[in-house]
């Protein structure tokens, strides 16, 4: 069985080459790897020249268009039985092939993915965003490993798909934000399956400061609702939690002038998530890192929501998004 990975990159050639290099390890596997070049001005064609000699790995420039596009331009020029979609931020652990290739052995599937972790070496920011988008005080935990018992919607970040699911559903639309998400959610209505691998983890960066990480959640939210009106029953509940959250601090906040018990929940839920991250990272700087991020990726997710509810579904107006310079903000 041979696999395909491809990842689409824009002006992050050092990114690259950290992924590539991780992936220098794995040569045993059948595979080759795809870096499809969307627009750079800083372009990584040298990067990838530099492993040629160790690596099956190939260099495809185009014009910008979104990481979308570029995914689908690498699935057209990929050769493997399954193609695997990582964002050029991705360290690849040394066991991420071989726990795949004897998942796949025993529970074959149409699509997965896997969950994401931070590398000793990512900076204190980093490791705070890393700890906001995996934590079970944040997200409940299943983007940092834990097995979901419905129905899961693999991530582009960490993503793969046997050929014949993604030549059925026409590979990725050309969304701004929430392509892979559509896209997950069409192969569950065209009846494929998915599955979440545990073992299949990578070292996710994420954003670099917490400016881009509050833009990147901020969008999030808003392409929820932009996904909701092309797949109506895939908004849930759990999806309203961080505006409900966001709404909760506010009544907290003003609740407290009147007694200052008021802020007990809120102290609390602070605690929490500084010693829960203090112990995992053995860093007091990361944990105090990792409230201001958590805070950020509620408010920011709730708060995107909460305006696309309000633009798109009360004041019916058609599907608009925010900081959208390019499509790597």
């Amino acid at each position: 069985m041979k696999l395909s990975v491809i990842v689409p990159v824009y002006n992050r050639p050092d990114e690259v080459n950290e992924l590539l290099g991780s992936i220098t390890t794995s040569t045993k596997f059948d595979i080759e790897i795809l870096v499809v070049d969307d627009g750079s001005t800083q372009d990584s064609a040298n990067i990838v020249d530099r492993y040629r000699a160790s690596l099956p790995v190939y260099y495809y420039y185009k014009e910008n268009s979104g990481p979308a596009l570029s995914r689908n331009l690498g699935a057209e020029k990929a050769t493997g039985d399954y193609l695997i979609f990582f964002d050029s931020d991705c360290i690849i652990p040394s066991e991420y092939f071989h726990n795949l290739y004897a998942e796949l052995a025993t529970n074959p599937v149409d699509a997965f993915g896997g969950p994401d972790r931070s590398h000793p070496d990512f900076t204190p920011v980093q490791k705070a965003i890393s700890y906001a988008m995996t934590s079970f005080f944040t997200t409940g935990g299943i983007r940092g490993g834990k097995r979901k018992v419905e129905r899961f919607l693999p991530r582009s970040f960490n993503m793969g798909i046997s050929r014949e699911a993604f030549n059925s559903v026409g590979g990725f639309f050309n969304l701004r934000f929430g392509e892979d998400l559509d896209f997950s959610l069409r192969l569950l209505k065209n009846g494929y399956s998915t599955s979440f691998i545990p073992g299949c983890w990578v070292y996710h960066k994420r954003r670099t400061d917490f400016r881009k990480f509050f833009r990147q959640v901020f969008n999030s939210g808003i392409a929820r609702i932009n996904i909701y009106f092309r797949h109506p029953d895939s908004l849930k509940i759990v999806h309203a939690f961080p505006s409900a959250f966001c709404i909760g601090i506010l009544f907290l906040v003003i609740l407290s002038f009147l007694h200052i018990a008021f802020l007990a929940p809120l102290v609390i839920y602070i605690a929490g998530i500084f010693i829960d991250s203090m112990l995992k990272e053995q860093s007091g700087k990361v944990g105090l890192l990792s409230v201001v991020a958590s805070f950020i990726q509620l408010i920011g997710y709730g708060s995107g929501f909460l305006k696309a509810v309000w633009q798109r579904i009360i004041l019916k107006r058609g599907e608009f998004r925010a900081y959208s310079k390019n499509f790597y903000d």
